[in-house]
């Protein structure tokens, strides 16, 4: 078979091969991933967006060493490099691992930084993005490439999700840890697990029952619901319908629910959740929902205000300065 004809048939011919990131991720023993044994991974195959991915072990050794000042300089040069401008890249699906065992164990002030990283990685891009179609969406267009190593997009991002799914149980101890926003993370990226999904929704359920942050327990809804939008689950709209139509629940777990139902379901907006959505008190929820890692990628100040929009209105352009 001559070149012409694989890059016609293109990405087919790649799959299981070394160039497909989801069959070298599920190569990886576990104990090379434990013992931090990064000469055991093969960057070289797969560069970032500014160089060579041998590059990465680097920041990642870094970010794991006793020195908190470069490891909080190393952190922001791997979201530099692994996910520039909002996009995914091949040899971030090899971070994973290691970025989860680096925030289970390493400095506590870099673990939320360290798991929302985790999490773009391991979603599509959502750069202005707050519609009932993407704010809760997972999967890339299967026709997206990544220029660098022609590997489908949605391939790695399947690789970074089985990698989260493969160390679950580094993940389920943090969401009782004492920082809020690493509460909020790590609901970040079990939502976008694939595999294990009653048993994360279960976790998900049990923190919000006793969860007192109110930025927290927007998070935990949202990921709740991402994993039932994923799972098809159905009975998660009428769990979504309950909370937000419940006048004893707090606003902000109205609103949340609210978008969720709206994420789950194709039914019109009923007036009454429009009013909800619209009353001048949720408006004053936009700063406490940008501190909720799904409202940022969407819209860099005002997330909540952008996705009520789209999916209120979208059928009408979104202007900021309104």
């Amino acid at each position: 078979m001559d070149d012409d004809d694989l890059w016609d048939r293109w990405p087919e011919p790649w799959v299981g091969t070394d160039a497909d990131m989801r069959t070298v991720m599920g190569a990886i023993p576990r104990e090379v991933k434990d013992g931090f044994r990064y000469d055991e991974i093969p960057w070289r195959r797969f560069p970032h967006f500014y160089g060579p991915g041998e590059e990465i072990s680097v920041g990642l050794a870094t970010l794991a060493s006793a020195d908190a000042e470069a490891a909080g300089r190393a952190l922001r040069q791997l979201w530099d490099h692994l996910h520039h401008q909002g996009s995914t890249i091949a040899v971030g699906a090899l971070a994973v691992p290691f970025l989860l065992r680096i925030a289970a164990t390493g400095f506590p002030g870099l673990r939320a930084g360290t798991l929302r990283l985790v999490a773009e990685i391991g979603r599509c891009q959502h750069l202005g993005d707050g519609s009932r179609e993407g704010l809760l969406q997972v999967a890339e267009d299967p026709d997206l490439t990544e220029g660098t190593t022609m590997c489908p997009v949605d391939w790695t991002i399947q690789a970074a999700r089985a990698a989260i799914t493969d160390d679950l149980h580094l993940l389920f101890p943090l969401l009782s840890d004492p920082d809020a926003d690493v509460r909020s993370a790590v609901a970040f990226v079990l939502a976008v697990a694939n595999g294990e999904i009653p048993h994360i929704s279960s976790a998900l359920h049990r923190r919000a029952a006793v969860e007192e942050d109110p930025a927290v327990r927007v998070s935990l809804i949202l990921a709740i619901a991402q994993l039932a939008r994923e799972d098809r689950h159905e009975h998660a709209p009428a769990w979504a319908r309950a909370l937000w139509s419940d006048a004893a629940q707090p606003l902000e777990t109205r609103v949340a629910a609210g978008l969720a139902w709206l994420c789950l379901v194709d039914d019109p907006v009923s007036d009454e959740l429009r009013n909800l959505l619209t009353e001048p008190a949720t408006g004053r929820l936009g700063e406490l929902f940008q501190q909720v890692p799904w409202f940022p990628p969407v819209d860099s100040s005002s997330g909540l205000r952008r996705c009520i929009h789209e999916m209120l209105t979208p059928d009408v352009p979104w202007n900021g300065a309104r």
